[in-house]
């Protein structure tokens, strides 16, 4: 009969999204955590259900990105509901390649399935992954080291993305970085 430290564990999301965010940065595309998981790093009671990471956009490095998170059971999502849900994915990544070399987005969604797991990347949008980066802190956050965009770029983010954008969760985020910008230090 096992005992509990008999039984392997897998994978934190934490732990998952490290290991994306070490592959990425191999590949020069200079992931940047941002969005809801960002302020949550930074002491926000916020909930989130993804990892944003702006990265670099490269159509040379396309099939080597795809290949990260394919590799650790990501998939590609071809249909997201109107309350931002992965309805589908794409568990080709030949496929995905096609999908995105075809639609050129400036943002997508990676699904983990077996976890549920979302990392969304945005391509060098609404700024470019290499200003962020110059700005950005790397922090360790328990076994990951991530690259955390600075709070005056989080909150510039933010406000473009009340722009663009009607979440009341966009407001609460202004106020609580706009807080902590205000707390001498």
């Amino acid at each position: 009969m096992g005992t509990d430290r008999d039984v392997k564990k897998g994978p934190t999301h934490l732990e998952d999204v490290g290991s994306v965010f070490e592959a990425l940065d191999g590949l020069n595309l200079e992931p940047v955590l941002v969005g809801g998981m960002a302020l949550v790093v930074l002491g926000s009671r916020r909930v989130t259900r993804d990892f944003d990471l702006v990265v670099a956009r490269s159509d040379a490095t396309l099939g080597p990105l795809l290949d990260v998170l394919y590799d650790r059971g990501f998939e590609l999502a071809s249909r997201v509901d109107t309350a931002g849900e992965v309805t589908a994915t794409i568990d080709n990544r030949r496929v995905a390649a096609a999908r995105l070399r075809l639609d050129a987005p400036s943002s997508v969604h990676f699904l983990k399935p077996a976890t549920g797991l979302r990392i969304d990347l945005l391509f060098d949008f609404p700024l470019p992954a290499a200003t962020l980066a110059r700005r950005a802190t790397s922090l360790k956050v328990r076994s990951a080291v991530l690259r955390i965009a600075s709070e005056a770029d989080l909150l510039r983010l933010k406000k473009i993305a009340r722009t663009r954008r009607s979440s009341p969760g966009d407001a609460e985020d202004i106020a609580f970085l706009e807080a902590r910008r205000a707390k001498p230090r």
